[in-house]
């Protein structure tokens, strides 16, 4: 019986640099879909603040010790990094670990390489720490946080190789143009 490895899904891509931009694999250890069940929504959002976290806005994110939480739709928010368990039975729980790849853009201006591809206005003024939403990558869906110095872009795991490949292209004019 074959023996089947897993694997990252930017195994062998990253990490890539061009001039003083970095882009590196920021894999969560754990993705979770939540959505709170029909009648369920104060006890969720109970058992999410009971978790250090909140139900985000629109476009955000909440950050906790333990992980954060980003919404990703109308209803709809990604559980990075923390357990879903307090939420067993409050909400829809499905695992998404395995379904995307995240990559993290740093650099002096991430939003300069970033603007070749996504139509939305990244600077930090514009896009600042807890900002979250779902773009276009190009052609591709993407989720786009603002992490600290950087910028993570999650895309469907199917999607991580054009995704590398789309923004170390314009990783790369952006380096050259700046010399």
């Amino acid at each position: 019986m074959a023996e089947l490895l897993a694997t990252p899904a930017t195994d062998g891509l990253l990490p890539i640099t061009y001039g003083p931009f970095g882009l590196t694999d920021a894999a969560p250890a754990r993705i979770t879909s939540v959505a709170p069940l029909a009648g369920q929504t104060r006890a969720f959002k109970a058992a999410l603040k009971a978790m250090g976290l909140g139900w985000p806005a629109p476009n955000r994110q909440i950050r906790a010790p333990g992980g954060r939480i980003v919404r990703t739709g109308a209803g709809q928010a990604f559980l990075l990094e923390a357990d879903p368990a307090p939420l067993a039975g409050l909400g829809a729980l499905t695992d998404q670990t395995d379904a995307w790849a995240t990559l993290r853009l740093t650099g002096p201006a991430p939003d300069e390489v970033l603007a070749r591809l996504i139509p939305v206005d990244l600077r930090p003024g514009a896009f600042g720490e807890d900002a979250a939403l779902r773009t276009a990558l190009g052609h591709m869906m993407s989720v786009v946080l603002r992490a600290g110095d950087g910028i993570e872009i999650m895309v469907f795991r199917s999607m991580a190789r054009t995704a590398v490949h789309e923004i170390a292209a314009a990783m790369s004019a952006v380096a050259a143009r700046r010399g």
